[in-house]
């Protein structure tokens, strides 16, 4: 976190000095009410003229100290946490996939949001008062120093005892405010889960249950965030009644004083400085904690992760004639989903991937794409070990085509180079061989139609459709279709078949429909069933089959 805050040093500084100047307002009273009580002894009216002087001189000042540090502040603030929540997003975006879905989307959602508004409030509340009360403390003692030595030595000793109180409460509380950033988390999938689900709740009439699981969610919530709050008062009050005991006492002290020759202006002066040195101090250490757990959440959302030892990604995809698997072992959440895997992906041949439902079928796929890579066994192209290929070499000459397919709210032309530089002629083939010339031929804006928020202004076809354009346009060599058509009609699934069976390129695909005429055009199937694998070629799966 110091990285983020000494980002840009010189509004660091003016942000410490911003939180400084309010010292100069307390200060000024200190001052003015000392002159108040030495008018008072000395029962001249020229001194109390020049003290209404000091009070109207101090209100002035205190504006402009107090108007200059909001504006330092604010902008500081601005830009700190403008870069949080990039840094927080970028760590995201640049995760693997393996990284990325350990966490429901839900739970990044909340820790962009929820963690990030925790950050800001709980982070630069305290550390504002932090430095103020560190500024004020200092001033203080400085001044007790000089006028008073034993007082002095009587707060600082007081200092010690409440330092030591803060240091063992500063576990607890880091760990309080982390539950609350996981309460928060497990609120924000509970509630994004129940809504995603709310037309099964209606039509079942079982939203009454889910009612009260979210309401058991948020009691949690609101529980932890009651002992975090609790916990962090408790402190304060511990401090502050250190801090009432150590002032009436001091009090004591100097009235005892009175009539040795000290002035009433030094006794109220002393009585000031010693105040202000105790309170800010008992509430400063406290607000330490708090800042600590501020540190922690700053870690857990944007601290960038620690690269694996020996995870070396370095080599170039280079597919020319085979991608081989040998003895492949897999296993997820400890199933064994694969035992010992054997069989070849020739460069161009299109494969049909078949199994029963949980077979493994798009979990085969994510292991020759190289998303998942904890593996026993061998999977190599060309002889090269896949886990050694750079995942970026691999997706630049590898494309996608998923059964629900993600649109981004912009042009069609966007939407199939994915905002890379646009290539008129390679857009114009890839619409051409997708089958969307006819789509863009007939809307005046043609490629630059606009699509709505995930392709919701299309149809299922035409979506497929622009997931072909995109791998088309990328020229990929590998494309790894899973049950791209199940969601069509038989015509507009023949279509999309024909369309990927076309295509130049070697491609991997899980369908549960045949199509007679195009299914057929298939290379090889391969089979999944009990964890092993059979690899055939088409002509004796349509002789099983019949």
């Amino acid at each position: 976190m110091k990285a983020l805050l000494l980002e840009n040093k010189r509004k660091f500084i003016q942000y410490i000095i911003a939180c400084f100047l309010p010292v100069i307002g307390d200060m000024g009273r200190v001052v003015v009410f000392a002159m108040i009580f030495e008018a008072i002894e000395r029962k001249s009216m020229e001194f109390f003229q020049w003290t209404i002087l000091a009070v109207i001189g101090l209100i002035l000042l205190d504006a402009a100290a107090f108007i200059a540090s909001r504006m330092m502040r604010i902008s500081y603030m601005r830009d700190t946490l403008y870069s949080l929540r990039i840094k927080a997003f970028e760590k995201i975006m640049w995760m693997d996939y393996q990284q990325f879905h350990q966490k429901s989307r839900d739970v990044y959602l909340s820790n962009l949001i929820n963690d990030i508004n925790t950050f800001e409030q709980s982070f630069f509340l305290s550390l504002i008062n932090v430095i103020f009360r560190f500024g004020i403390y200092t001033v203080c003692m400085t001044l007790l120093f000089i006028l008073m030595w034993q007082v002095a030595l009587a707060v600082m000793i007081a200092s010690f005892l409440v330092l030591l109180i803060s240091q063992l409460f500063q576990k607890r509380t880091v760990k309080l405010q982390q539950e609350v950033s996981n309460e928060n988390e497990r609120t924000t999938l509970n509630v994004s889960n129940t809504l995603s689900g709310l037309e099964i709740l209606k039509l079942n009439n079982i939203e009454k249950t889910f009612l009260k699981n979210t309401q058991r969610q948020i009691d949690k919530l609101e529980g932890r965030k009651f002992g975090f709050r609790f916990f962090s008062t408790l402190q304060i009050d511990l401090n502050v009644a250190i801090g009432y005991f150590l002032f009436i006492a001091l009090l004591i002290y100097l009235m005892t004083l009175i009539g040795t020759g000290m002035s009433y202006g030094n006794i109220a002066m002393i009585i000031q400085l010693s105040t202000l040195a105790i309170f800010p101090l008992v509430n400063m250490l406290p607000l330490i904690n708090v800042i600590k757990s501020s540190s922690a959440i700053y870690d857990k959302i944007a601290k960038p992760e620690e690269m694996a030892e020996g995870n070396s990604k370095s080599k170039e995809f280079v597919f020319k004639k085979r991608v081989e698997v040998q003895d492949l072992h897999f296993q997820y959440d400890e199933r064994t989903l694969f035992h010992d895997l054997d069989f070849t992906i020739e460069k161009g041949k299109k494969y049909l991937l078949k199994g029963p439902s949980g077979s493994g079928k798009s979990t085969l796929i994510k292991l020759l794409s190289g998303i998942y890579d904890q593996y026993d066994g061998k999977i190599t192209v060309d002889g090269t070990d896949l886990r050694a290929i750079s995942l970026k070499s691999l997706n630049n000459r590898s494309s996608y085509i998923f059964q629900d397919v993600f649109l981004f709210e912009a042009s069609l032309k966007d939407n199939i180079a994915l905002f890379k530089e646009i290539d008129p002629y390679r857009l114009a083939e890839a619409i051409e061989k997708s089958g969307l010339k006819e789509f863009v031929d007939s809307h005046p804006k043609g490629v630059d139609f606009q699509i709505e928020e995930n392709g919701k202004n299309l149809s299922g076809g035409e979506r497929q459709r622009v997931s072909i354009a995109r791998a088309l346009y990328k020229q990929a060599e590998v494309l790894f279709v899973d049950e791209a058509t199940s969601s069509l009609n038989d015509e507009l699934g023949r279509g999309i078949e024909a369309t990927i069976l076309n295509l130049d390129a070697t491609v991997i695909a899980i369908s549960h429909k045949l199509f007679a005429g195009i299914t057929n055009r298939y290379d090889y199937v391969l089979e999944i069933k009990d964890g092993f694998i059979n690899q055939y070629p088409i002509q004796d799966y349509y002789q099983e089959a019949s």
